[in-house]
């Protein structure tokens, strides 16, 4: 701007090197032009054409009327460019002209500088003299050396205290010296206050700007101004036109609250005429002998016999017994306490476990059978039917101890014991360690049989399928399905297991082992098929299935039962297995499973053959979710809807709908602390209770709110970690709870959380379908 004739260029470092234009070399900053012929550049115009970097300049060149062009180098880009082309001859010659005047200048200061006068010294030198620092004491030399013998040998450096070696380490340690210590009388110091600047803005209607005024004292009107104003028809025509308004406001004071908020009576009047829902506490459990530092992992209520409760105990391990278990307590005894609540004192039962158990079930076709699973990831079976009349009983009575001798397994003998004493029952069923789960058992349940036999009649012999009742999951990824040992098979492993412990200073015969060991009949793992990954299920939900696995040829007798131990027990689901395997017709073999992962897997366990391969593949890609934070510590279907799952794990929970597969049809927002157990109410559709890590039971009910808990109550001062609800009685209906220090809560359940409304049914069935409807 201001200089038409001078045109930016970028030079190259070829081309610098053509025309003898390097920067820095040929051109500098102090000597800065270079005059290049115009023929020289047309020359490179027609040699490189457009790769000429004098073609954006081409027409000024060709246009330029003198024979030589003044290029300029440009070190600081003040044009743009590194280089710059004087496209006049004027100024061309002014630019050559200011630079020889600027060089003669230059010569003439030089020449200046060299006469200078004489200096005469004032005394400056002196005062340097002073100031500066001279060393006063001579330097200390160090020589260090080292024995010619010692060049080039190996080193090794060790560890030694410094102390111990006197010649090799002086310590010089700082000290405070008190000749340099003042004491500070005054100090200067210097504040400055600055106020606070706030900016703030306000909504306000703004209009046109005008003068205003403000009356500070009221106005004082004259008495004849007073009458003149009464006595004027403005006045009384004002008065007659409010006065019926004014009639009707006072009327509507007198009448109506005007401090009445009517928002909250709204929502006062959806309460109004129903009662308070509460939990009331009825009875508190604990024992010192099997519960004392110890947390209750399981409760379960018995099926038919009303104020029965058993519940399962396990060690909290520390760290040290995590690392190692063989550190394990032996001061308390694995066992599941069954008792009363119409005599809480006195315990009923003490099953007796080889290790702490996990989980356990009674089974619904015969509740004398119950099933547990243990920490060390076996299987284990009790038979409480000789105690059945203990239970039934409601006061204590003298108490049966069985103790089965060597000769005859099947005799009781009736020992009179205090009433204080319970009654201790062996398992007579246990898995085979190598071939039961490698990690605890976290979840155990009962399989519906479609065969009129049952533990009672049936017998090995003339029972020619073995029926899947049972299964149990574990961490290890894998998913166990087992057959129920006979009654005869239960007899002798109770016999062999007394035996075992009267002789137990002797090594187990193996044969014997065999004999009543039990295996599973089937073992599924779980991983995706493409990427390997496998999943360790905690929880697992499945719904009503009924299959039969056959044998091939005979029945087998039990002499015929013993299996090498190199031989596979359990069905891998192979080619060969699946061929045996027999699933009825329109049953649904898809279950749940939550993982410790915090995951939800939807699948399918049944498998299919490949016609290609001949090996079994699963039928369809099982479906994941990712929703909860921490492990899944409850996966339930709804006792009144087949399809719905809820599934609690961390700070969420969530109800799944089976065959949706967008996700879940309703979550929870994140709580603040930890959602640790959780079941559904056994009377109504739409409620369920959550147990917190604080010890509180939060109770949601779905035709209330989804947003939030309708009710909470502080139950314990620890964690909550089992909840079972019992609806035995139609008049009552009871809460289990457990906590972390090893307590049973027994708490009642109010009418309104028993008594479902007429159409909660219909009303919660119809939310579950809108609620699909919105996630599609």
């Amino acid at each position: 701007i201001g200089h038409p004739e001078i045109f930016p260029l970028l030079l190259t470092a070829k081309t610098q090197k053509i025309f003898n234009c390097r920067a820095d070399e040929d051109v500098t900053e102090e000597n800065c032009f270079k005059c290049i012929k115009k023929e020289d550049i047309i020359q490179d115009l027609k040699t490189r054409a457009n790769n000429s970097d004098f073609h954006p300049l081409k027409k000024v060149i060709l246009e330029y009327p003198g024979e030589e062009l003044l290029v300029v180098f440009d070190p600081k880009l003040q044009y743009g460019q590194n280089f710059y082309i004087v496209a006049s001859e004027e100024a061309k010659e002014n630019l050559l002209k200011l630079s020889a005047t600027a060089e003669e200048t230059e010569e003439n200061r030089d020449e200046t500088l060299e006469v200078h006068k004489a200096w005469v010294s004032l005394g400056s030198e002196k005062e340097v003299e002073e100031e500066s620092v001279k060393e006063r004491d001579t330097k200390i030399k160090y020589k260090i050396s080292r024995v010619r013998r010692k060049f080039g040998a190996p080193i090794a450096f060790t560890d030694k205290n410094a102390s111990d070696d006197k010649d090799s380490y002086a310590e010089c340690t700082s000290y405070e010296d008190n000749t340099f210590s003042i004491k500070m009388i005054e100090r200067d110091v210097g504040v400055q206050t600055v106020p606070k600047v706030k900016e703030t803005s306000t909504q306000t209607k703004w209009t046109y700007p005008k003068n205003a005024s403000t009356q500070y004292y009221t106005r004082q009107l004259s008495n004849e101004a007073k009458a003149e104003t009464l006595s004027s028809e403005t006045l009384k025509e004002f008065l007659t036109a409010v006065h019926i308004r004014m009639e009707i406001a006072l009327q509507q004071n007198e009448i109506m609250d005007v401090f009445f908020d009517d928002w909250k009576a709204l929502g006062e009047d959806e309460e109004e005429g129903k009662p308070d829902v509460y939990l009331k506490a009825y009875q508190s459990f604990t024992d010192v002998q099997y519960l004392k530092n110890r947390t209750i992992s399981c409760i379960r209520w018995h099926p038919t016999l009303h104020g029965i409760i058993a519940l399962s105990a396990r060690e909290q391990p520390s760290h040290e017994e995590q690392v190692n278990p063989s550190n394990k307590s032996l001061l308390h005894q694995s066992v599941i306490l069954v008792l009363s609540f119409f005599d809480p004192v006195c315990l009923q039962l003490v099953l007796k476990a080889p290790e702490d158990i996990y989980c356990f079930q009674f089974s619904p076709s015969d509740p004398n059978i119950i099933a547990g699973g243990c920490v060390d990831g076996q299987v284990v079976l009790w038979d409480i039917s000789k105690h059945e009349e203990k239970l039934r009983s409601a006061l204590p009575v003298a108490d049966q101890i069985t103790d089965l001798s060597e000769d005859d397994p099947t005799a009781a003998a009736v020992v009179t014991e205090s009433s204080t004493e319970p009654s201790l029952v062996r398992h007579c069923g246990a898995s085979s360690i190598p071939y039961s789960n490698k990690k605890p058992v976290t979840d155990i349940q009962w399989l519906p049989c479609n065969s009129e036999d049952n533990q009672k009649g049936g017998t090995s012999e003339n029972r020619d399928e073995n029926y899947l009742q049972l299964v149990s999951c574990s961490p290890d990824c894998s998913i166990l399905f087992w057959d129920i040992p006979s009654i005869e098979h239960r007899q002798i492993f109770l016999s062999e297991k007394i035996k075992e412990e009267k002789r137990s200073y002797m090594p187990p015969d193996t044969d014997e082992d065999l004999d009543v060991s039990w295996k599973p009949l089937i073992k599924i793992n779980l991983h995706e098929r493409d990427t390997n990954t496998e999943y360790g299920p905690t929880r697992i939900s499945l719904r009503e299935l009924q299959y039969r696995y056959k044998t091939s040829g005979k029945a087998k007798s039990l002499s015929a039962l013993r299996t090498p131990i190199k031989e596979s027990p359990y069905t891998e689901m192979s080619a060969s297995s699946s061929k045996n395997l027999e699933v009825l017709e329109n049953i649904s073999t898809n279950f749940f499973v939550g993982n410790e992962d915090g995951e939800i897997v939807y699948s399918d366990w049944k498998m299919k053959i490949d016609t290609n391969s001949r090996k079994p593949v699963s039928q369809k890609h099982s479906q994941k979710y990712t929703l909860h934070t921490e492990t899944i510590n409850t996966l339930q279907n709804s006792p009144f809807f087949k399809d719905i799952f809820l599934s609690i794990g961390g700070q969420k929970f969530a109800i799944w709908k089976e065959g949706v597969t967008n996700g879940p049809i309703l979550q929870s927002s994140c709580s603040a602390g930890r959602y640790t157990a959780g079941q559904w109410s056994l009377t109504r559709p739409g409620v369920f209770f959550i147990g917190r890590d604080n010890g509180n039971i939060d109770i949601w009910d779905l035709l209330k709110k989804t947003h939030e808990p309708s009710h909470f109550q502080n139950i314990s001062k620890s964690i909550i970690t089992f909840i079972s609800p019992s609806s035995a009685s139609a008049e009552q209906h009871f809460l289990a709870v457990s906590d972390d220090l090893g307590v049973l809560h027994i708490l009642e359940i109010c009418q309104t959380l028993c008594h479902p409304p007429s159409n909660e049914h219909a009303s919660v069935l119809d939310y579950f379908e809108r609620e699909v409807k919105y996630l599609k």
